[in-house]
C-alpha cells in the first residue's frame, strides 16, 4: 500500500509541475494558448505525456526508496544520543519510536516536507553489527554519513 500511495503522490508532483510550466510558457506567449496548437497532435500528446508520468510514477518508488547499513559495535541503545544530533544536524527531528525498537524521523522544515509530499521520513532500526536506515534513497547517503561519523571513530 505504501507503493502504491507514493507513485500517486509521485504522478500528481510531476502532472501538477507539468501544467505550471506549460501554464506559464502560455501566459508568457512563448507557446500558443491553444492545446491543439501548442502540441503537435494536441490533447492526443497531453495524454500521452500523462502515460508516461503515470509510468514514470509507477517505477520511482522502487528505486527512490531503500535502505542502507550503519555499522556500530556494541549495546544500540548507547548510540541513540549521538544518532539524534546526526538526525538534527541534517534537519530531521524525531517522530516517533518504533515497535521494533527504532525511531523515526522527519524533516523539520514544512516547505522540505510539502516539496517531498511528506514522504521524508527516514526509519532507524537497530540490528545485529548496528543500524538500519530506510528512506528516501537521496537523503540516505547524508543521513547515513552523518551518523556514521558520529558513531564511529576514523583515525
Amino acid at each position: 500500500m505504501t507503493y502504491i500511495r507514493r507513485a500517486f503522490k509521485y504522478l500528481i508532483q510531476l502532472t501538477f509541475i507539468f501544467i505550471v510550466l506549460i501554464g506559464i510558457l502560455m501566459l508568457a506567449g512563448m507557446i500558443p494558448a491553444d492545446v491543439a496548437a501548442a502540441f503537435k497532435k494536441g490533447w492526443e500528446s497531453v495524454f500521452f505525456i500523462l502515460g508516461l508520468f503515470a509510468v514514470m510514477a509507477a517505477i520511482y518508488p522502487f528505486f527512490g526508496y531503500g535502505k542502507r547499513n550503519i555499522r556500530a559495535a556494541g549495546d544500540p541503545a548507547e548510540y541513540w544520543d549521538a544518532i539524534d544530533q546526526a538526525m538534527e544536524g541534517r534537519g530531521y527531528v524525531k517522530a516517533a519510536d518504533t515497535e521494533d525498537g527504532g525511531r523515526k524521523y522527519h524533516l523539520k522544515s514544512g516547505i522540505a516536507r510539502l516539496a517531498r509530499l511528506w514522504e521524508d521520513s527516514i526509519t532507524i532500526t537497530p540490528q545485529l553489527g548496528g543500524f538500519q536506515a530506510e528512506g528516501l534513497q537521496r537523503d540516505l547517503a547524508r543521513v547515513v554519513m552523518s551518523i556514521d561519523h558520529k558513531i564511529n571513530r576514523y583515525e
